[in-house]
């Protein structure tokens, strides 16, 4: 086939210049990295359609998926509800259950920053618990003010935004599935050598 055709039904996508250049794994990595990319801006749109309760339950899936808590029953639950006194969720820090997070969950659209009073909020939810730590996640983004505010309180609270969620979600395997995987493989010197 000539070079700049396409065949019915078939994409053709012009290579970068430096892709001249680049060695075999350097291509299969940047390819990697843009279908990453657009899998997370295709993740993030299809998050915000679920409603509020299932978004729980997928904050409290991705914090078991991370490793948090032991097996889905014992380790957390999405317990948000009207007067859940500003806790959407609860999490084992570790199997045992010797320390427990407690989890705020924003879905809000893109262009609505959480801001530092509901993050203000959330640490007033956490001081009637007598907790220390907390994840704030949201579908949109943190202002400059709150994530200020996280770094001068004595309150452990992590701040999680869509970006990150998004990349998240696809690092441990929550709302994605895996269509296919490859493993390249190099010469092993330390078989060859002769002892």
């Amino acid at each position: 086939m000539r070079s700049g055709s396409a065949a019915p039904g078939e994409t053709h996508t012009q290579l970068p210049a430096e892709a001249a250049t680049a060695t075999p794994d350097e291509l299969l990595e940047s390819t990697y990295q843009g279908l990453r990319r657009q899998l997370a801006t295709d993740l993030l749109p299809r998050v915000h359609t679920v409603d509020p309760t299932f978004f729980e339950k997928l904050v409290v899936d991705l914090l078991i998926a991370m490793g948090y808590g032991g097996s889905r029953k014992e380790a957390g639950k999405a317990i948000g509800q009207s007067g859940d006194e500003g806790i959407d969720g609860i999490i084992n820090e570790d199997k045992l259950g010797l320390d427990v997070v407690y989890i705020q969950a924003k879905r809000w659209a893109s262009g609505n920053s959480v801001g530092r009073r509901e993050v203000q909020m959330f640490t007033g939810s956490l001081e009637d618990k007598q907790a220390s730590k907390g994840v704030f996640i949201t579908t949109s983004a943190f202002t400059a003010d709150a994530r200020d505010y996280v770094q001068k309180i004595s309150k452990r609270i992590v701040l999680i935004d869509g970006e990150e969620l998004a990349q998240l979600m696809i690092d441990h395997g929550v709302g994605v599935t895996e269509v296919t995987h490859y493993v390249t493989k190099r010469i092993d010197s330390d078989y060859f050598e002769v002892e």
